[in-house]
Parts: C-alpha cells; sequence; structure tokens
C-alpha cells in the first residue's frame, strides 16, 4: 500500500512540473525571439560607444611684437568676442619707430627730388662741355692753319725758327685743351646717363626707393597698431598666463581662447566597428553632463589617419618582447547639431556616449579616400585696414614734393585700436 502512495505522490508531481515547464520554455522562445527580431531589425544597424569626448579648437593668443604687458584685460572664464581687446603692451617703442620711418620717408622724397633735380643740371653741363668742345676744337683749327701757314716759310727766312716754334707749341696745347674738353664732355655725358638710369621711367611718388621708405613707415605702423592684441575668435578664456610688467616676445603663449560654439565629439570606436561606418551617418549622444534627458543628434564627418596609440607620446613598440594584441581604437569624428549645442553647451572634455546609425550607407566609408574639403577655420581681426598708414605715406610725400603748406596730420594722433594716443613732432 505504502508503494502504491509513493508512486501516486510522484505521477502528481509530475503532471504539475510539466506545465510549468511548458510555459518557462514558452517564455523563452518568446524571448529569444523578441530579441532576435530586435537584434535583425535594430541592434545590427548600430554601432555604440562611450569612450568618447568633447572637443573645441583651442586658439592660442600670441603675440606679433616684443613688448612689456601694461595691461591684461581679461580673466580665465571670461566670455569675449571676436576682435575684443585681450592684452595691451608698452607702445614707446613702436612709437619712436614710426617717427623715424615717417622722417626717413620724407628725407628719401627729398633724396629723390634732388635727383631729378640734377638730371635738368647735368644736361646744362652737358651743354657747357659741349661749347667747351666747340671752342678747343676752333683752336686746334686756328692753330693748325698758323703752323701751316708758316711752315714754307721757315725755308725762305720770311719766320723765324722760334715763331715757328711757339705756333707748334700753340698748336699742342689746343689740342691738349681739345682733348681735355671732349674728356669732359664724355663725363658729364656718363654721369647724366647715370643720373638717368635712378629716374627714368618713374615719378618721385613710385620711386623705388621712396616706396621702400613708404613700406618701412607702414611696418611701423602696423608696430604700433600690434601693441595691443585682439581676441582672433568669440569664445571663452583659459589657461591665461600672463601677467602685467612682464616682458614677451613673439610667438609666446599669452593665453588661450576656446570657441565653444565649435565643439566637435571624438568618439574612439574599436577597429571592428568601423567596417559598416560611412560619412554622414546619423548619430546619438548623451552627455554625462546633463543625462539621458538631453540628446544630441550629430553626424559622421570623418575618421582619423590612425589609432591614437599611434600619435601617442609613447607609442607602443610591439615589436620587442612578450606580445599580446589589444585591440585598437580610432577617433571619429562627429559634429554635432548647433541649435542644440546653443540650447544645451559643452564643455572641453565632458565624456559622451555616441551610437551610430548604419542604416544609410550612401556616404564615403569612413575607411576610404575622403572626396569631400569642409571649410578651414578663420579669421578677419588681423586684417588691419592700412588706409591710415597709406594717408599719411601720401600726406609726407605731398609736404615733401612742396606740393602742400599746411602741415601733415601726424599719424600717431590716431587711436590705436581702442587707445588713444598722441606723439608731438
Amino acid at each position: 500500500m505504502a508503494s502504491e502512495a509513493s508512486s501516486s505522490a510522484a505521477g502528481n508531481g509530475g503532471s504539475r512540473r510539466k506545465p510549468a515547464l511548458l510555459v518557462v520554455s514558452a517564455l523563452v522562445l518568446v524571448v529569444a525571439i523578441v530579441y532576435g527580431s530586435y537584434w535583425a531589425l535594430v541592434l545590427r544597424f548600430q554601432e555604440s560607444t562611450d569612450n568618447a569626448y568633447v572637443q573645441a579648437p583651442v586658439v592660442l593668443v600670441t603675440p606679433q611684437v616684443a613688448g612689456t604687458v601694461l595691461a591684461v584685460l581679461v580673466e580665465d572664464t571670461d566670455i569675449v568676442k571676436a576682435g575684443q581687446p585681450l592684452v595691451r603692451l608698452d607702445p614707446a617703442d613702436a612709437k619712436l619707430a614710426l617717427e623715424r620711418a615717417e622722417a626717413q620717408l620724407a628725407q628719401t622724397v627729398r633724396e629723390v627730388r634732388t635727383l631729378y633735380a640734377n638730371t635738368a643740371a647735368l644736361d646744362a653741363t652737358i651743354r657747357l662741355r659741349q661749347a667747351d668742345a666747340a671752342r678747343a676744337q676752333a683752336e686746334v683749327t686756328r692753330a693748325e692753319n698758323d703752323v701751316a701757314r708758316r711752315r714754307p716759310l721757315v725755308a725762305s727766312g720770311a719766320v723765324g725758327g722760334e715763331e715757328m716754334h711757339h705756333a707748334e707749341t700753340t698748336l699742342s696745347a689746343a689740342r691738349s685743351a681739345l682733348a681735355a674738353a671732349n674728356a669732359a664732355l664724355a663725363a658729364a655725358r656718363e654721369q647724366a646717363a647715370s643720373n638717368r638710369a635712378l629716374t627714368d621711367g618713374t615719378s618721385v611718388e613710385k620711386h623705388p626707393n621712396v616706396e621702400r621708405a613708404a613700406a618701412a613707415l607702414r611696418e611701423a605702423w602696423l608696430a604700433l597698431q600690434r601693441t595691443e592684441l585682439p581676441a582672433p575668435v568669440a569664445g571663452q578664456v583659459a589657461r591665461r598666463t600672463v601677467q602685467v610688467g612682464q616682458r614677451i616676445t613673439p610667438g609666446t603663449p599669452l593665453m588661450s581662447v576656446i570657441p565653444l560654439d565649435q565643439v566637435w565629439v571624438e568618439a574612439n570606436f574599436k577597429e571592428a566597428q568601423l567596417r559598416k561606418m560611412h560619412v554622414g551617418q546619423a548619430v546619438k549622444l548623451t552627455a554625462d553632463l546633463y543625462g539621458s534627458r538631453v540628446d544630441y543628434d550629430g553626424r559622421i564627418v570623418g575618421v582619423a589617419a590612425g589609432t591614437g596609440a599611434a600619435f601617442a607620446i609613447l607609442p607602443a613598440q610591439n615589436a620587442t618582447g612578450n606580445w599580446i594584441k589589444v585591440v585598437q581604437r580610432v577617433p571619429v569624428r562627429i559634429e554635432l547639431d548647433a541649435k542644440q549645442l546653443a540650447a544645451h553647451p559643452l564643455r572641453v572634455g565632458l565624456s559622451m556616449e555616441a551610437t551610430v546609425d548604419l542604416h544609410r550607407t550612401s556616404g564615403e566609408p569612413v575607411l576610404g579616400t575622403p572626396v569631400t574639403q569642409r571649410a578651414s577655420s578663420q579669421t578677419a581681426v588681423f586684417d588691419t585696414a592700412s588706409a591710415e598708414a597709406d594717408r599719411r605715406v601720401r600726406e609726407i610725400i605731398a609736404a615733401n614734393l612742396g606740393r602742400a603748406r599746411a602741415a601733415a596730420t601726424p599719424l600717431l594722433a590716431a587711436p590705436v585700436i581702442g587707445a588713444a594716443a598722441s606723439v608731438r613732432h
């Protein structure tokens, strides 16, 4: 009886477990089908990484001329506009150099005027030497005639030997005077030709010496303008190292300006993840700063020329010692939507998560040869208008040509990029 009861209980337990196993199997099968469908429709067209960081241009502010810092007008974290003054240098040396350039231009104009005036004087000298040569030639002709008349009379005694000797001496002196006059005429012509070589085909204003002095004046004027350093681009000041009183030289890094409206994301994908990526594919991004509540829409614009390890300061030496293969990562550049970036600003170095949608395959493969070129960064704040320098050059030339009686306005009286400065000549 006991054995019959135990076998009956075992049969009842097995009958209860069988439906449970069927339910579990059905659930596993449904989950597998759902996941397989999701993978086939979604996941296999996505590549993700959390090894992504915000990048931006780091624009160094460096001086173009040497000088002593008189004022630092910004601090770290300040927001500046393009062209806004950042640092002001001592302009005393630049002002003196400009005064010297102005004086040199005036002197050069007067020296060139002398060249043109000498041309007329040398032409007059040539005419004078021609007259002297003609007079000497006449004296030679007269002396030759005297000798020719006296020579037949010497034999008859009508003309004494001493008189004949005087006539021949006069002829010799006349010939020497003629040779000297011709030499003086040749020298005058050579001198005139040399002077004309310096003046032919040009005017005083366009003479090379005047243009060289004018270029030196413009250079000195630019040096004076460059004693005030503007912001190359709009952005936020970072890493300010310059201090008041510091003596700086051209190229010394003073600070950086970060244009936060030009940031991009550098996502480091594994090698195998690049196979199906194309330029222009859409990317969904989230920043740890804002969390999943803020999504950014981006697109792939390019891939680096090598892996991150290839450009490291200390690259891996895989050809030495024991070797373990490490999967490499390649930086992919992702451009962000400007409107989203303005609504939710980012900072350089922030962590991001990037998910690439691989559905679009019409673009150039990221591993292929790039066929497009984006517009390069540029700034116009250093395109200093030289109209003021050109005006000053014209005034100095006119004043020293005698065409302007009124004193020219000193260039140093003009403001130097926002800093008023005047120098009395």
